[in-house]
């Protein structure tokens, strides 16, 4: 419609909608993904395909905002286009139906799943939006309610999008009975590239951390820690590495000193520091090192023994 029609701010919207769209591309992906089993060359299964793939589907969606803010700027700047208000208040308008019944759809989901547990309505939450699909998982509290925000969000994202969509039929309704107003399309562009850019700069952060294995927003090392030594027996933590294979799939690798004399108690220590990291924490896998009491020995590099020599 918004090619038919010539009008950049449509087509804006319609990019905006494939910002959503891939979202919901993406979380599927992120399903079959999942049910696939570890190969001997890719030991850790495929979940970082789902986070490569959020990357590219950024990407093309920078790609084709770029270009249409340069037809915007050129439109802005020479002001020599014509555009067909007839098709784009019919567009519009029919953008705004849609958006209407989303959000009515998402409400009621809302509703039944709020007084409900015979209807999961599993699907809902996957077509919120790639900031949900990428960053909403972590590992821990009900499924049902962890379900219900999902579709809350939904919701508020559809929101977010009629309030888009409104604003085109105006422009839209702008166009078609004062065509000498036709610069209120690029100014849409423009506006509207704002609010992808948002949508998205999210979805690029947590990919970044998930492919540089930083740890996941949700989770405080610190506070993990913390809670490992308060297990009985725990003399020290050696060494702690905490990262995600993919959005809401988070790995653990501990090692743990035991206090001496207590080695024969290593497996009730090494089932408590588990329980804690899969259930309190809501880690995907974790693996327990756990190594006798051995006192620390001083070492002294080369270089300082020469310099003291």
């Amino acid at each position: 419609g918004g090619y038919v029609a010539n009008s950049l701010a449509i087509m804006t919207d319609a990019l905006h909608m494939l910002t959503d769209l891939s979202g919901i591309i993406l979380t599927l992906l992120a399903l079959w993904l999942s049910a696939k089993s570890p190969t001997k060359r890719f030991t850790f299964g495929f979940h970082r395909l789902e986070v490569l793939s959020a990357i590219i589907s950024v990407l093309l969606v920078y790609i084709l905002m770029a270009f249409l803010l340069y037809e915007a700027v050129q439109r802005t700047i020479h002001m020599d286009y014509e555009i067909n208000g007839d098709i784009m208040l019919i567009t519009a308008a029919v953008g705004v139906a849609v958006n209407l019944i989303m959000g009515f759809l998402l409400n009621q989901s809302g509703h039944l799943h709020s007084h409900s547990h015979s209807h999961p309505h599993s699907h809902v939450p996957q077509s919120s939006s790639p900031s949900t699909a990428h960053g909403s998982g972590h590992g821990h509290g009900s499924g049902h309610g962890h379900s219900s925000l999902a579709v809350r969000a939904a919701f508020v994202h559809a929101l977010g999008d009629l309030v888009q969509s409104i604003g085109v039929l105006v422009a839209a309704y702008i166009i078609r009975f004062k065509p000498e107003y036709k610069i209120a399309d690029p100014i849409c562009t423009y506006v509207f590239s704002i609010l992808v850019v948002f949508t998205t700069v999210r979805i690029l952060c947590d990919t970044g951390v998930i492919i540089l294995e930083g740890v996941p927003r949700h989770l405080n090392v610190d506070r993990i820690k913390e809670d490992l030594m308060k297990i009985e027996d725990v003399y020290s933590i050696e060494d702690l590495n905490v990262w995600s294979l993919t959005a809401g799939k988070t790995t653990a690798i501990v090692h743990l000193q035991l206090v001496p004399g207590s080695s024969s108690k290593w497996e009730d220590v090494q089932s408590k520091a588990r329980h804690l990291l899969l259930n309190t924490f809501g880690m995907y896998k974790c693996s327990v090192q756990l190594q006798s009491y051995k006192q620390e020995i001083s070492k002294t590099c080369a270089s300082c023994q020469s310099s003291s020599a």
